[in-house]
């Protein structure tokens, strides 16, 4: 094995990778999380290229205890003989040469990003150890930052094949250097489906994460597994292959009205279609239309059908692997590659054609989604001719509710969206007229997650929000019409409020989504409180803004030995939360006093029954309450107690102990115990809490807001209108897909899917703010 040093070969090596250092974007996008997940990509892209050769059938992705991540597979292992241009091993040449993949040779299906491959890795890592197992020899070799430390090596001897590269980011590069774990499992589930040969196991050291991904059924099962609707027609797969490409197709209608297609190119999802993409719609639409010509009778072929009707309820996924994609601009994200087209339009056209002879019933039910669709948009249109806006403003055309502003202006020109007249009312009064624009809603606005845009369009306050937005909807969007550049939805802080909220979202994201894009739709946050003493008057968010401007406002009238002013206030924060979960588990669970004693006492839960059931009838007996029965067994404690309100009977069990407050409590009561006690005197902090608060109520007047109508028109100008005060909330989409998902599960048809989702993650909501 030549040693390094005698290859002037080397300072070349070298200086390819400075340039990644000095401008990581080049190669990775970002050095933020985007980024960061790029270099485990880039590993296993190389593992999944070995698998698409047909050499390797398991990946191991570890995320170390260390920080670093570890790919391991079952391939070949990089070459590890002497690089007949650069004098050294290939290994080494793969890991510090820019572009000196083994994929330039026309022959191999690759999905490495612009070639760059694992070098970029290396060199935007603190250390990396790349170990070979091949010719039943380990080989091996560390580097720094991209400078190797030593030769490559044997360092035993081995009956496996394939690579190992374990890596640590180089935080001197990366603004973020903690993995996320669920962006990596969406990714390894998604390269599972488009590649069912393959198993993936994914690990993270950190936590007691461990999940093997193999989807047998590949791409059916990904249709399967991402369907959230009952489905109208079975899954179509079906696959074909050109000298030059491979296709790999998975499709189904479901009860949805939108349409979702997934493509990928090299087992890259291009987010923007391409070619592939287009061929498929191209065959799909042509063997449905062909069909309807052969099956319909003659008044349903009345409704011209187009492709956007052929796609409504559509679930896809089109996977092609093409030897040198090319692709359109710098991100990958859509296929340029023109001969491909044709290939994935005639496979998709013979292979639906075919089904649908074969299958007549289920041809039947997509050819009348198809027509119900066809006849819903020529509804729509009508409905939307209606609401379109005329090209001169004269008086009639804008909505009789909508109080216009003066300006003229979208860029300064605001549109408040307010539930109910009476906070129409005072919102008009209270707004300033040059560029602020009021429009009530009365009662809650159509769920259109449950409705096609025909019957959307026929609700009187959706007709009345289109026409004063100005910028058209579905065909007519046009975002440059648009008459304010701020959407303000204002509601009340209640579970109305919140329901209209999502509501409103909803429409917007399923057929308004320009003006989310365009960074235009707002949430207003208004006061929940106004607090009143003397000349002094403030207005506070919500409870705990409430809870801390009394807990600052009441400090002063007590005196602490030993403890400074600022960690005062984050001790009594922390009490404020720990009484406020107390409060949410009084809700749900009989004698809190019992419970918040079992919080404060953790030791007594390892307490077998018997014990622990004494223990808490000397507590009850402190209390004052008699104990009428008690059953005890190896699940449970179960009291009858005689309190002043009445008979209630307790269950001490898992239910409780594993209840995500009681959990949430006893994570917060631990961090009390952190500060040192002493200056409370042996007082009880909750209610030090509530005798600081107290005092600082003294003399005040607090009003709780119960809706925007309580507040008078100067009121609501002061708290939730003007710009110097107000408090706005962007609505962005940072996960389309995800996005997509969470409307459909939480404002769909399905009542089972999400009753399993709230229950699920009732017990993620933790330690908030602490």
């Amino acid at each position: 094995m030549e040693d390094l040093e005698y290859t002037g070969q080397s300072i070349k090596v070298l200086k390819g990778l400075e340039a990644v250092r000095k401008r990581p974007g080049m190669y990775i996008g970002d050095t933020n999380i985007g980024g960061l997940h790029h270099l485990i990509y880039e590993v296993v892209d190389n593992c999944i290229d070995e698998a698409m050769a047909g050499y390797c059938t398991e990946i191991e992705v570890i995320l170390t205890k260390e920080g670093g991540a570890k790919i391991s597979d079952n391939g070949r292992g990089i070459p590890v003989d002497i690089h007949p241009t650069e004098g050294i091993s290939a290994a080494t040449v793969a890991l510090t040469v820019l572009h000196a993949g083994g994929k330039f040779d026309q022959k191999t299906y690759s999905g490495g990003l612009h070639g760059v491959g694992v070098s970029v890795v290396n060199a935007l890592s603190k250390s990396l150890q790349m170990t070979i197992y091949k010719h039943n020899q380990i080989y091996r070799q560390d580097f720094v930052q991209g400078i190797p430390q030593n030769a490559l090596e044997v360092i035993g001897e081995t009956k496996l094949n394939g690579t190992t590269i374990e890596f640590i980011p180089d935080d001197s590069i990366f603004e973020v250097v903690n993995f996320d774990k669920e962006i990596l499992k969406k990714r390894f589930k998604e390269l599972a489906y488009l590649n069912h040969q393959i198993t993936i196991h994914f690990k993270d050291e950190q936590s007691d994460f461990d999940e093997t991904y193999h989807f047998e059924g590949g791409l059916s099962q990904f249709i399967h597994d991402i369907n959230k609707k009952p489905f109208i027609s079975p899954i179509i797969d079906f696959e074909g292959r050109d000298e030059n490409v491979e296709v790999e197709v998975a499709l189904a209608y479901n009860e949805s009205f939108d349409e979702k297609v997934l493509s990928f190119v090299n087992n890259i999802h291009t987010m923007d279609g391409g070619t592939h993409e287009a061929g498929f719609r191209m065959g799909l639409t042509r063997a449905i239309t062909n069909y309807i010509e052969e099956n319909a009778n003659a008044r349903e072929k009345d409704s011209k059908i187009t492709g956007d009707d052929i796609r409504e309820g559509l679930l896809a996924i089109v996977s092609v692997k093409v030897i040198d994609p090319q692709f359109v601009g710098q991100t990958k994200s859509k296929l340029g590659s023109s001969f491909v087209r044709p290939i994935v339009q005639k496979l998709s056209f013979e292979k639906i054609s075919k089904f649908f002879e074969e299958n007549p019933n289920e041809a039947k039910a997509i050819m009348q989604k198809a027509l119900l669709a066809a006849r819903g948009r020529e509804a729509a249109k009508k409905a939307r001719e209606l609401t379109r806006k005329k090209e001169s403003f004269s008086v009639g055309t804008l909505p009789g509710k909508l109080a216009d502003c003066q300006s003229k202006d979208p860029s300064i020109s605001e549109l408040y969206l307010v539930e109910g007249d009476s906070a129409g009312g005072s919102a008009k009064q209270g707004r300033d007229r040059v560029y602020q624009a009021i429009l009530p809603l009365r009662g809650k606005i159509l769920n259109v997650e449950k409705s096609r845009l025909d019957k959307i369009l026929k609700s009187e306050e959706i007709k009345n929000l289109i026409t004063a937005l100005g910028c058209g909807i579905g065909e007519e969007f046009d975002i440059t019409k648009a008459r304010y550049n701020k959407v303000i939805i204002m509601t009340d802080a209640d579970v109305d409020g919140s329901h209209i909220q999502t509501l409103l979202m909803t429409f917007f994201f399923r057929y308004l989504k320009g003006i989310i894009e365009a960074g235009y739709l707002y949430i207003a946050q208004p006061p929940l409180y106004r607090f009143k003493k003397g000349k002094k008057e403030i207005y506070l968010k919500d409870e705990k803004a409430l809870s801390e401007y009394l807990i600052e406002n009441g400090i002063e009238n007590f005196e602490f030995q030993g403890i400074g002013t600022k960690e005062l206030m984050e001790f009594f924060k922390i009490v404020a939360h720990y009484r406020s979960t107390l409060q949410n588990l009084k809700k749900r669970f009989a004698l809190i006093e019992v419970v918040r004693f079992l919080i404060e006492n953790s030791d007594l839960l390892a307490l077998p029954n018997n014990a622990l059931c004494e223990t808490i009838k000397e507590r009850i007996a402190e209390l004052g309450f008699n104990i009428l029965n008690e059953k005890i067994d190896e699940e449970k404690v179960h009291l009858y107690v005689q309190t002043d309100s009445g008979l209630v009977d307790i269950k001490i069990d898992d239910e409780l102990f594993t209840h995500p407050l009681f959990e949430e409590a006893h994570f917060v009561f631990n961090k009390i115990k952190e500060f040192d006690l002493g200056f409370l005197e042996g007082k009880d902090a909750v209610s030090m809490l509530e005798s600081i608060e107290e005092s600082s109520k003294k003399g005040a007047y607090i009003q709780r807001y119960k809706g925007l109508g309580e507040m008078n028109p100067e009121q609501l100008w002061e708290t939730t209108m003007t710009p110097e005060n107000r408090r706005l909330i962007r609505v962005e989409i940072q996960d389309e897909t995800e996005a997509s998902d969470v409307f459909s599960l939480f404002m769909g048809d399905e009542v089972e899917p999400r009753r399993e989702y709230i229950q699920t993650h009732a017990k993620d909501v933790k330690h908030l703010d602490v």
